[in-house]
C-alpha cells in the first residue's frame, strides 16, 4: 500500500518576541493534520489546511498532512490514518504524534487514538463532528434509502471525489459517500462514541476528559459564525446551511457537537471553512487569524510536554 503523506520541514523563525520567536511551535512529537469530508491534502497546488503547515513549521514544528478517503466511514478513514501515523513514526523516529483533525477528521483522529493510544500523544478536534451534524441528519432523513434522489446524490458525490482524487493524487483511495453520510449523523456518532468514548463529554454541551484513561490528551475548538467576510464566495452557503440549526454553529456543525476533551474556545468568529483558513486565507477581519490559532495551539502542546 502506498502511503500518501506530505511533510513540511521545520524552518527556524527569525523573530525572538512572543508568538514568532524561534521554537515557539516546536512540539516534542510531530503534528499530523487530518482533513474532513470531501477533503484532501493538496488539491491542484492548494492546501486543504491553507497556509497552516507553513505557519507551524516556520518556528520549529514538524508537520505532516495525511491523505485519506474524501468520503468513507470513520473506521475506514481511521485505518488509513493509522497506517500513515506508523509511517510518520518510522520516518521521524518519534514515539508518538499529535493528531489535529478538522470536521470528519475529528472522529477519524479519535479512532486512531482509541485503537492505538500508544502512538498518540494528543488529539485536537477542530469543528469536529463529535456528536453528529444536523445537516447530515436532515440529508439522511429527507432522502429515502435506495431512492432515485439518493442514487443521484451518490453519483454527484462520486463525481466530486473522482475530481478530488484526480487533482490530489489520491486515486487509490476507496470512496463511499453513503458511509460517510451515515457516519456523520447523530445516530452514527452515538454508535461510534459507544465504541470510542475517550474525550467525549457525558453531557450535551459539557467538556470531556482532558487526559483520558488511554493516556491521550484531548482538545477541541470551533467557530460559531456563518458570515465572516464579504469577499468570501463560500460564506453564502454557510449562512444558508446555518439556518438549519437551533444553536450557534459554524455552518455545518453545531457548537456543542464539536466539544471534545478540553474546550479551548467554541465561539471564534469563523465558519467551517474559516477553521482551515478558508478560501485562500479570506476570513474575519476582526478575529484572530486561523494560522495564529494553530500556532498558539502548537505552543500549548509544547507547554504540555507534547
Amino acid at each position: 500500500m502506498v502511503i500518501w503523506l506530505f511533510s513540511f520541514a521545520a524552518q527556524a523563525g527569525t523573530s525572538t518576541d512572543g508568538i514568532n520567536q524561534q521554537g515557539y511551535t516546536e512540539t516534542k512529537y510531530p503534528i499530523v493534520l487530518v482533513h474532513g469530508l470531501f477533503g484532501f491534502d493538496t488539491l491542484a497546488g492548494m492546501d486543504y489546511f491553507y497556509g497552516i503547515p507553513q505557519a507551524l513549521t516556520k518556528s520549529g514544528a514538524k508537520v505532516y498532512v495525511a491523505q485519506i478517503s474524501a468520503t468513507n466511514s470513520t473506521e475506514v478513514r481511521g485505518e488509513q490514518l493509522l497506517a500513515q501515523v506508523e509511517e510518520v513514526l518510522a520516518v521521524t523516529g518519534a514515539e508518538k504524534v499529535n493528531l489535529i483533525g478538522h470536521s470528519h477528521g475529528g472522529p477519524t483522529t479519535r479512532y486512531v487514538a482509541s485503537v492505538a493510544p500508544e502512538l498518540v500523544a494528543s488529539v485536537t478536534s477542530i469543528g469536529g463532528v463529535n456528536k453528529g451534524s444536523y445537516i447530515a441528519d436532515l440529508t439522511r432523513n429527507t432522502i429515502p434509502e435506495g431512492s432515485i434522489p439518493e442514487g443521484i446524490g451518490v453519483k454527484l458525490a462520486e463525481g466530486l471525489t473522482t475530481l478530488i482524487n484526480l487533482l490530489s493524487g489520491g486515486s487509490h483511495l476507496p470512496q463511499d459517500p453513503l458511509a460517510s453520510l451515515d457516519a456523520l449523523t447523530t445516530v452514527g456518532l452515538m454508535e461510534f462514541n459507544k465504541k470510542y468514548p475517550e474525550g467525549v463529554p457525558s453531557t450535551y454541551c459539557g467538556e470531556g476528559e482532558f487526559l483520558a484513561d488511554n493516556g491521550v490528551y484531548y482538545y477541541s475548538w470551533t467557530g460559531t459564525s456563518n458570515f465572516t467576510n464579504l469577499l468570501d464566495p463560500t460564506d453564502g452557503a454557510m449562512v444558508i446551511l446555518g439556518l438549519a440549526f437551533d444553536e450557534p454553529n459554524d455552518g455545518l456543525v453545531g457548537k456543542c457537537s464539536t466539544h471534545l476533551g478540553k474546550v479551548i474556545r467554541d465561539d471564534y468568529k469563523m465558519n467551517h471553512l474559516d477553521e482551515i483558513n478558508g478560501m485562500l486565507g479570506v476570513t474575519h477581519l476582526f478575529e484572530t487569524a486561523p494560522t495564529t490559532v494553530y500556532r498558539q495551539h502548537a505552543n500549548r502542546l509544547q507547554q504540555q510536554g507534547l
